[in-house]
């Protein structure tokens, strides 16, 4: 399920903040973000990265969409992991679930195999966040759906457009 909005619950929340963390204090990165696959920004943590977050969000986003057209092409399902090596500033982005991106931006300071190693670990955390998230806000949409009968609705819908009619 890709959500068109989030709603995260303050416990899950706490939760995503305590994995970024760490991911951070032990990778020796700068930043991590949390991407859904919209290229919407879910969660941010770290240093305050100098460009524009949202549209960083949503290349990163393009930018995994891209490159599982290039892995069908090789023959494989999809890559879970991107590598953007620069001359000081590298990110590595991983697949956490079906939907949701991690971005980690880091800097000499530290390795790619460090970086790779903890970033395993935050995106097993991560998923199984994400996996309650979506289980409560399934349970929630299911528990609020209101039970609208058929014929009140066409009757509703007709009034409506006789509103706007000219």
């Amino acid at each position: 399920m890709v959500r068109a909005d989030w709603t995260i619950f303050e416990e899950d929340y706490w939760a995503i903040h305590s994995v970024l963390t760490e991911l951070l204090k032990n990778a020796n990165a700068q930043s991590a973000l949390l991407i859904d696959r919209t290229g919407q920004l879910v969660s941010s943590l770290g240093n305050p990265p100098n460009f524009d977050v949202t549209s960083f969000a949503s290349l990163c986003a393009a930018d995994f969409e891209a490159n599982t057209q290039l892995a069908h092409l090789i023959g494989e399902r999809d890559f879970t992991t991107l590598y953007h090596q620069g001359a000081d500033e590298s990110m590595y982005l991983s697949r956490v679930g079906p939907n949701v991106i991690v971005a980690v931006l880091f800097d000499r300071h530290t390795t790619l195999g460090l970086v790779r190693l903890r970033v395993k670990k935050a995106v097993e955390q991560l998923s199984a966040i994400m996996l309650r998230l979506y289980e409560k806000l399934e349970y929630r949409n299911e528990e609020f759906e209101p039970d609208v009968d058929q014929e009140f609705a066409v009757h509703a819908e007709a009034e409506i457009d006789n509103l706007f009619r000219d």
